[in-house]
């Protein structure tokens, strides 16, 4: 039998997955990193228009690790969020002050995976697998074993379900999180097109569900690029994936009222389905959740990601300070005190995600005047507007040293 033995058994590479491998590593304890996907597929040539908004909290944790040097020559900093109830008048524009910076960076997916996996790669602390299909996993009073289908056996003495959405690990322990299918799906592009996006990140909100245009750098060839997060009724989906590029391109010049001029595709559309999931427990013996396994929202605010890093930089955290102690990194009081730490953000965000949807989701005139409304008073608010995009930011609250400043 081969058996392979590290502190931490992470199943799930993905964004959230192997910074928290990264994260581990620079504080000397060792991870073994199971994925099933293909890393030279995930960081193929070319944009295919999935792409995340990193808070400044993010990068402050990017920063810590060792990636910040790959990635700022490749992010488009959010320089303003307009927020507008179908580009009627009433909108609220967020943006800070000169010598705040900006509220974020846009980044393609890609180029944050390959930062990511330069980064891994060089850490002697990280054993990853890619490539590979979980046969087994099992927890104890000592320690975790999972089997690989290819007969390798990992040996830890926590494990941490990072596979998303979808996680086995956290429906085989039990978890029984709440949740929800909005009927909706998101519509993922990359835009090319006449004008300058002024580095604005727009949401712009329809009965049907909102409609994102995040800026990117412009591409080699000096055009101007932004990433479209377009949500759909289900139904309606297939027929939108379906159009002819010049009948797509027309549909979401008119969402936009062609203020950005004309457009071309700059990466091929796809799609993914929306629903929630939240659970109030995210560790059990010797186990531990982080990102969307443990809390899967909807895009309307672009979290999703943010959030999950700030999970990893609070195990991180909770683990590190347990390993100075001379505890066992499944110590259940280390992960008691990571999930009370994690409960009031991650159950806030959630929560105001699924709100906004449903709110700017109302359909009629007088549901539309009551939110421009409210948007007008919130646009006159400078505390109120302050606080929005503190929480944008991940900037509140009790943060963990990796995502303050360094």
């Amino acid at each position: 039998m081969n058996e392979l033995s590290a502190d931490v058994v992470i199943l799930g590479g993905g964004l959230v997955g192997m910074t928290l491998a990264i994260g581990l590593a620079k504080a000397g304890i060792t991870s073994h990193v199971v994925d099933n996907s293909d890393p030279a597929a995930q960081t193929a040539d070319g944009f295919d228009g999935r792409a995340s908004a990193i808070s400044t909290a993010s990068w402050n944790l990017y920063a810590h690790l060792g990636m910040a040097e790959a990635l700022t020559p490749l992010g488009c900093p959010i320089e303003a969020i307009a927020v507008t109830d179908g580009m009627q008048p009433g909108r609220i524009d967020f943006k800070p002050d000169e010598d705040e910076g900006s509220l974020g960076r846009m980044y393609a997916n890609r180029d944050l995976r390959i930062a990511m996996y330069d980064v891994a790669s060089k850490e002697d602390a990280i054993t990853f697998h890619p490539n590979a299909h979980v046969l087994k996993r099992e927890r104890g009073e000592h320690g975790v074993t999972v089997t690989l289908a290819d007969g390798r056996v990992l040996k830890g003495r926590l494990l941490v379900g990072a596979e998303g959405r979808k996680s086995p690990t956290r429906d085989e322990a039990g978890f029984t999180p709440a949740r929800w299918d909005y009927g909706h799906r998101a519509i993922i592009a990359g835009l090319a097109h006449e004008k300058s996006h002024e580095n604005v990140a727009w949401e712009v909100f329809y009965p049907a569900g909102p409609f994102a245009l995040l800026p990117l750098l412009d591409d080699a060839d000096g055009r101007h690029r932004s990433a479209l997060v377009w949500t759909v009724a289900e139904k309606d989906a297939a027929a939108v994936l379906a159009m002819p590029e010049a009948m797509f391109l027309n549909e979401v010049s008119a969402r936009m009222q062609g203020m950005f001029g004309a457009l071309t595709l700059a990466a091929p559309r796809t799609s993914y389905p929306l629903n929630f999931h939240h659970t109030a427990r995210i560790v059990d013996e010797r186990l531990a959740l982080v990102g969307d396994a443990a809390h899967g929202m909807h895009p309307i605010a672009g979290q999703g990601l943010n959030v999950g890093l700030r999970d990893v930089a609070a195990l991180v955290e909770v683990l590190s300070d347990g390993l100075r102690l001379g505890l066992d990194v499944g110590d259940a009081q280390l992960l008691a005190r990571y999930e009370r730490w994690r409960a009031a953000d991650t159950f806030m965000v959630a929560t105001a995600t699924d709100v906004l949807t449903r709110l700017f989701g109302v359909p009629g005139r007088l549901p539309s005047a009551i939110r421009r409304l409210g948007m007008a008073g919130v646009q006159r608010a400078g505390p109120l507007k302050r606080w929005f995009m503190d929480e944008a930011r991940g900037m509140s609250g009790d943060l963990p040293k990796l995502l303050r400043a360094a």
